[in-house]
């Protein structure tokens, strides 16, 4: 984040914003800058590529799906707009660690002992190890403990669309989205990677609730794609991983989605439109 912070320092809050002596490393003003840019940050992820995803991707037909709510696209982006500024606060808390130099990021590949491969093994890593991390984060949430306090809002959307993606209590939203921060404070990457990865992230999020229910044939038990997402927030017991089944696999909850099976939702609307 420390990229993002300095290009933000040098084009536009050092010559237009701050008074001319406020060092750009001082602390009060580093935890302004970050809480600013995270909050608009997010908001354009999520309005650019949700908006993309619902006029490009999703299929409106699952809009008369019984179980589609009324007013639920306004509701899931209202939602969404007043979670995000609150799940921000220990977000810029963990950005503020790293642009203060506490975790293993790093600026040039020659800092890598590995060079490009340990580039190219770290995005690897980091997707598995967050795939790990939020399968059990994400599984730790339907604990009836925590459940009906932070989990529930999110699974208010039988048949999301892709602004349902962020649509999540704070707290809910902010411990999925844990992993991609713990990870470089455990392991080395690079900081453009890192940055890379981090809206990855964000758009796979809101690929996984866009209707689309396609998958390759040979990857269709291998990806966590938007047709096992989909039969997630409608059984509530399966699918809890975010971009592989493996550990739904290992932990007894993977459900091959119906909508391969010829009974997912479309096939729900199909079926109601012969009769």
């Amino acid at each position: 984040m420390d990229l993002v912070l300095e290009a933000a320092d040098r084009h536009l809050l050092t010559p237009y914003v701050y008074p001319a002596g406020w060092p750009e490393d001082e602390p009060c003003r580093q935890l302004l800058s970050l809480f600013v840019i995270t909050n608009l940050g997010a908001l354009a992820l999520y309005l650019l590529f949700g908006t993309l995803s619902y006029y490009f991707i999703f299929d409106h037909e699952l809009k008369k799906h019984p179980q589609f709510l009324e007013n639920q696209v306004s509701r899931e982006i209202s939602y969404a707009l007043r979670s995000l500024p609150w799940i921000s606060v220990p977000t810029v808390a963990l950005f503020f660690a790293e642009v203060r130099g506490y975790s293993k990021l790093y600026d040039n590949i020659e800092d890598s002992p590995y060079g490009w491969s340990g580039v190219f093994l770290s995005m690897l890593s980091f997707l598995f190890f967050t795939d790990m991390g939020i399968y059990w984060i994400h599984r730790g949430l339907h604990h009836k403990l925590f459940y009906k306090r932070f989990h529930k809002p999110h699974h208010l959307w039988k048949i999301a669309t892709p602004f349902a993606s962020h649509a999540f209590h704070p707290v809910d939203g902010f411990m999925q989205s844990l992993p991609y921060h713990v990870y470089p404070f455990l392991f080395p990457l690079h900081k453009v990677t890192y940055l890379g990865l981090y809206i990855f992230v964000n758009v796979w999020t809101i690929s996984i609730h866009d209707g689309d229910y396609r998958v390759p044939r040979l990857l269709r038990h291998v990806i966590n794609g938007s047709a096992h997402h989909t039969d997630h927030h409608l059984y509530f017991d399966y699918n809890y991983g975010q971009y592989f089944t493996l550990w739904d696999k290992i932990g007894g909850s993977y459900k091959s989605p119906t909508s391969f099976e010829g009974k997912g939702p479309h096939d729900y609307l199909r079926r109601l439109r012969e009769k």
